[in-house]
């Protein structure tokens, strides 16, 4: 399936880039730049996984996803699978690819559940937030006109899925959807689903755009785990970038009207941290951050299932948490373990952003740096608290699952912890961790108040990028010093050089371009802007 042979330059990084900022991959476009991006995708996939490719040539299963979806089967790393001969398939592809056709009108702007890291024989996957009746509606119908009369949407049931009595539902189109949507979560094994949303459903202009999970009427939903897991929007990534794209001390407004959504996370879930969840509201941004992935790494670990994260549409928050995902694991050796680190910055940036559709053009010009702020946020996780490795402990403990703490204790002693925290940090509410629940029972954390950082902006010149976030960069364990006992460990040495290495390209590739507010104006882009936040654009 590919060359192992392979390498990637820095040249071809800094190429990437200089297209990721100029322009917004459409499977349409049929580019030979962007169909060079997906054959080097393919050949570093291959390094390490047996794979099959699902085609969605000129999009027409979605238009913002790869034209080749790969879908990883086996790990093939350190193993003799490629000596034994062909191995079977895990999937029949063909009915799998009519699968993700017949679900895609029940996630907003299409963007069906896709797997797009394979740990253990388990999926990661990503995709967009349900869709509201209105826009699975407006889809189909447009789709019909437009396709000369064929509708959309499947003519039947998904064969398996467990699906209400449409006799009492006045959108009966939305069950055979969701029923295809769910009957694609089985088959992928997926039985946990994180939803990044601030809100339970959005709303723009007093229409319902988009749903969730979490708030499906029929309750369709209920035999997965449900983990709702507040985060901010890219709109927020502009306060970092104001605040000389320092996170330390950006506090998130949960107070805004818009907010409904609550931090929410089942028993048998919340027993696998040892996190103060009621404190999420009073968490800065890189403490957020990393308790949501430590959250996710958890989950990934005490789970022998899949896993299924997105926002609303699965372009910026999304692309973010995957990408933390795997540059995590692959410093741990657990994913893609063959690749370097500039062939593993190769593949997350342009397969887990630049290929699902992620609009850089647009976030530079509104100085929304979610991009930047992920890359840089690896130095915050070079810890042995991220890491899913855990040393060889005592006979009784060797197989306990890892605890992923809010804290990095791992160069301090308990006292010194205890001398430098906060008194509100030692004042702890107990969590429940009933050991014999394994039912997915979500617990609603309520509401707390909100702590606001003093107004402390910069205007930083886009020139200085290279050295932007280094403030913030390496932060003290909770000991008010250096991790002196991880030293330079090989987690530690792979995530830095990753980071190092986006930054000094990105940094070359950006200099001098003045991109923010220099979006242009007229009623065209209004239009534009509406029709896609609305998500009947690029149908």
């Amino acid at each position: 399936m590919g060359d192992k042979s392979e390498s990637i330059k820095e040249d071809e990084i800094a190429k990437l880039l200089d297209f990721f900022t100029k322009n917004v991959y459409r499977a349409k476009d049929g580019s030979s730049f962007c169909e060079g991006i997906e054959r080097k995708c393919q050949a570093l996939f291959a390094r390490d996984y047996q794979f099959t490719v699902i085609h969605n040539g000129n999009g027409e299963l979605c238009s913002h996803y790869p034209t080749k979806l790969i879908i990883q089967e086996y790990e093939t790393s350190g193993q003799e699978i490629h000596q034994k001969g062909v191995v079977e398939p895990i999937y029949d592809i063909a009915k799998l690819r009519d699968l993700m056709f017949r679900s895609r009108l029940a996630r907003c702007r299409g963007r069906f559940v896709v797997p797009v890291i394979l740990i253990d024989g388990k999926h990661i996957c990503r995709s967009a937030t349900l869709a509201g009746g209105p826009e699975i509606y407006g889809r189909n119908s447009l789709s019909y006109i437009f396709s000369g009369g064929s509708s959309a949407a499947p003519d039947e049931y998904s064969e398996g899925a467990d699906v209400p009595n449409t006799s009492t539902n006045d959108w009966p189109l939305i069950d055979t959807v969701r029923a295809a949507d769910i009957t694609l979560l089985n088959t992928l094994s997926v039985t946990h689903i994180c939803d990044l949303m601030l809100e339970n459903k959005k709303v723009k202009f007093g229409l319902n755009v988009s749903s969730s999970e979490k708030i499906d009427k029929l309750r369709r939903y209920d035999d997965f785990c449900l983990i709702s897991t507040p985060y901010p929007g890219c709109e927020f990534f502009k306060d970092y970038r104001d605040n000389g794209f320092n996170a330390k001390g950006i506090t998130f407004d949960w107070t805004q009207q818009f907010v409904d959504a609550s931090l929410s996370i089942p028993n048998s879930v919340v027993s696998g941290t040892t996190i103060d969840w009621h404190m999420y509201r009073h968490w800065d941004l890189i403490k957020i951050t990393q308790n949501y992935l430590k959250l996710l790494l958890s989950i990934i670990v005490r789970n022998n299932a899949g896993l299924l994260i997105h926002c609303i549409s699965g372009w910026d928050r999304t692309p973010m948490y995957i990408s933390l995902l795997r540059v995590s694991l692959w410093a741990d050796g657990k994913v893609n373990a063959s690749l370097s680190a500039i062939e593993i910055l190769y593949l997350t940036l342009s397969y887990d952003w630049l290929l699902f559709g992620h609009n850089l053009s647009d976030r530079l010009s509104k100085g929304e740096d979610i991009i930047f702020f992920c890359f840089n946020f690896l130095r915050h996780i070079t810890s042995a608290e991220f890491s899913v490795i855990r040393p060889h402990r005592t006979s009784q403990n060797s197989h306990e699952p890892a605890q992923f703490s809010d804290q990095d204790t791992s160069s301090c002693t308990a006292q010194d912890a205890l001398r430098n925290s906060s008194p509100s940090s030692l004042q702890r509410e107990q969590v429940d961790r009933s050991s014999g629940n394994i039912q997915c029972n979500s617990r609603s954390l309520g509401p707390d108040s909100v702590f606001l950082p003093d107004a402390n902006t910069a205007d930083v010149a886009v020139a200085d990028l290279l050295h932007l976030g280094l403030e913030e960069a390496t932060p003290p364990s909770v000991c008010g010093r250096s991790d002196v006992h991880e030293g330079h460990s090989p987690r530690k040495q792979k995530l830095e050089e990753v980071s190092n290495l986006f930054r000094k390209i990105y940094s070359s590739v950006v200099r001098g371009r003045d991109y923010a507010d220099s979006g242009g104006g007229g009623i065209t882009n209004v239009l534009d802007s509406i029709s896609s936040k609305i998500g009947f654009k690029n149908l």
